[in-house]
């Protein structure tokens, strides 16, 4: 006699949000470092007594450490407790918050390095240890997508509370509170920790867990849409200012509006369209059509907004542009959790050191289009970059319609942090 598998029933936004509030958390206090640098770099830099372009370009140093770092830590994710992995990284990032107040350029060396290499480790543990705490394929997944649609606004909205706190307390004091804050909840990860640790049977070694990923085409294919995507968008972005004033003259206070409708827009792209896609059937190929009316209509709307002089019409283009990469973000995030099972740490890894690396081919790409031809240039450029993802989602089509992801998104139940 058999006994039928009850399946674990969906568990609803609200619930979700409630039982990872430490995960979203931390996602949130991940972006106020960087978020106080890049808002008080004159005086920071003034501080340090260095230049403000080198404390800008220092700034990169910190992608080129999440880059470096994700990518060498990606084969140990697996072997880590995963909420110990987010309290040390929330510690690297406490000291390296606190260091900045120094105010040297060492300091402003170590801090960019430090806080770019913490978030590569912080980002893929969050998402794995929220994915990891619910059965049912479909919540853990919108789990993975929640963390990042918070993430988003509070991008967003974290500038004005940042700002305003600052001006109270100066940037000195702001981040030695963030300092604060990354301790406390490193702490409460630390010892709240029940995962158990991975049988020595399932173990990869790190050469062959590069080698077992290497075997994995459906989620390089889908690490390689993230890159294109995050190229294509963050390029865009970087250029997003020079665009608006020299078309329609607007101020810096002005664009600041802009950035914030891009920024609104896509969090509602990445809450909608990870709400949808989480609760789709796995195997089914309705995830990867959402990929692609993203990528089409995003590679439109770029177009559109270096195309028409119209102010109104740039604003509603740049909004779905916003929009329309948060659903290819969403759909991409919603497969690795899907599919990735055991590997999920070190896909996640992986894919966040890819758009470390989008990051830095879209400004510099969209810089020689500039050079090149202009605001001609800027479109050409993007657009193409967010047509590469096309080659990526044909490659995972075709892989996924041979592998079944029922058998990829099992394993990691067992090894997986437990519930609180």
């Amino acid at each position: 006699m058999t006994t039928a598998t009850v399946a674990e029933p969906r568990t609803g936004d609200a619930r979700i949000i409630a039982q990872l509030w430490l995960v979203l958390l931390a996602a949130i206090i991940s972006l106020f470092p960087f978020t106080i640098y890049s808002t008080f770099l004159v005086p920071i830099s003034q501080t340090a007594q260095v230049s403000e372009a080198l404390a800008g370009a220092l700034r990169g140093l910190g992608g080129i450490a999440a880059l470096v770092t994700g990518v060498l830590i990606a084969p140990w994710l697996q072997r880590w407790s995963l909420q110990k992995a987010s309290a040390a990284a929330l510690l690297a990032l406490a000291i390296a918050s606190g260091f900045l107040t120094q105010g040297s350029q060492a300091a402003l060396i170590v801090f960019c390095a430090g806080i770019g290499a913490a978030t590569a480790l912080l980002t893929p543990s969050l998402l794995t240890t929220a994915t990891a705490q619910f059965p049912n394929p479909a919540s853990s997944a919108r789990a993975a997508t929640i963390v990042t649609s918070v993430q988003t606004l509070a991008a967003v909205m974290c500038a004005p509370l940042i700002g305003g706190m600052a001006l109270v307390m100066g940037w000195q004091a702001t981040m030695w509170v963030v300092a604060a804050l990354a301790l406390l909840a490193a702490g409460r990860f630390w010892f709240t920790a029940s995962d158990q640790p991975q049988p020595p049977s399932q173990r990869l070694g790190y050469l062959e867990a590069f080698r077992s990923m290497a075997s994995r085409i459906d989620l390089l294919a889908l690490i390689g849409i993230a890159f294109a995507r995050t190229a294509a968008f963050m390029g865009f972005l970087s250029f997003l200012a020079i665009h608006f004033h020299r078309s329609f003259g607007l101020d810096a206070t002005t664009i600041t509006l802009v950035w914030t409708l891009s920024g609104l827009s896509f969090f509602v792209g990445n809450f909608l369209a990870g709400r949808w896609a989480a609760h789709q059937a796995e195997g089914s190929q309705r995830q990867a059509w959402l990929i692609g009316g993203g990528l089409v209509t995003a590679t439109v709307a770029v177009v559109a907004v270096y195309s028409f002089d119209q102010m109104f019409i740039a604003l509603g283009a740049t909004s779905i542009v916003g929009f329309s990469h948060a659903v290819v973000a969403a759909g991409v995030t919603t497969l690795i959790a899907h599919r990735s099972g055991q590997a999920k740490p070190m896909a996640f890894s992986l894919n966040a050191a890819a758009m470390s690396l989008g990051v830095f081919a879209g400004a510099g790409l969209g810089g020689v289009g500039l050079a090149l031809a202009g605001t001609a240039g800027l479109a050409a450029t993007f657009a193409a970059l967010t047509a590469l993802g096309f080659l990526g989602l044909l490659v995972y089509v075709r892989v996924a319609e041979t592998s079944s992801p029922l058998l990829a998104s099992r394993p990691d139940q067992p090894d997986g942090p437990q519930r609180h």
